[in-house]
């Protein structure tokens, strides 16, 4: 899929002009972003509420699912991985990018990356599916680590559970640039620009009881995010 196809449920219906349609800017953006927010409904204690929650992921975009697959991290105690199952979830990802300063109140804005993701979860199962989903998670977060690390015990894994997603149903916005001023918001001579964000990595800091060096991976990661 180069494009993306939206559903009724992803078709950008406010703010049009801010939608992006190339599937490779989708992934660019979910390779890019650090977190993802699941929303869910919960039933508990004779109550149904909604909950949207922050997870760790990663993405194959070669994966079994239709459009490739999102992977997401969870525990298996917790109790919306349970309400994740069994019906469609949100799954939303956002890179803050700028503070836009109009010269009006109405106009101050935000400049964005946003996806949406919209689909049925399904528990990974498999050994070696799951094994690489765990490994894509850890590399998502420092590229080239999870191959670094001793082999996940048996206790470890029977607490930590794996949720796939297809990446085919999805939406992705975004905004970037300065204000777009009235010309009698012009005429005030109020100040309108926009200030840049970026996320930035300070030096690592090693544990106490680490005596060893700072690896290459973990360098490389923290140059790169610099």
């Amino acid at each position: 899929m180069e494009t993306l196809s939206p559903t009724p449920r992803t078709t950008v219906t406010r703010g049009e002009k801010r939608a992006v349609s190339e599937r490779d800017r989708l992934l660019a953006l979910l390779a890019d972003a650090l977190v993802a927010h699941i929303g869910v409904v919960v039933s508990r204690d004779g109550t149904t509420h909604p909950v949207v929650l922050p997870t760790a992921y990663a993405i194959d975009p070669a994966g079994p699912d239709a459009g490739g697959t999102l992977y997401l991290h969870g525990s298996t105690g917790a109790g919306w991985l349970r309400s994740a199952l069994g019906s469609d979830v949100c799954v939303t990802v956002t890179e803050l990018d700028g503070l836009v300063a109009s010269r009006c109140a109405f106009g101050h804005s935000m400049n964005y990356r946003s996806a949406v993701i919209i689909g049925r979860a399904r528990v990974v199962d498999d050994p070696a599916e799951r094994g690489r989903a765990l490994d894509l998670i850890i590399d998502h977060m420092i590229p080239g680590r999870a191959a670094t690390l001793r082999a996940s015990t048996r206790k470890e894994l029977a607490a930590t559970a794996v949720l796939a997603m297809p990446l085919r149903e999805a939406s992705m916005k975004e905004r970037a640039g300065g204000p777009v001023d009235e010309p009698e918001d012009l005429a005030t001579g109020a100040w309108g620009g926009h200030i840049p964000l970026r996320r930035v990595a300070l030096a690592p800091v090693s544990a106490p009881d680490s005596h060893a060096a700072v690896p290459a991976d973990v360098t490389a990661r923290a140059a790169a995010l610099s």
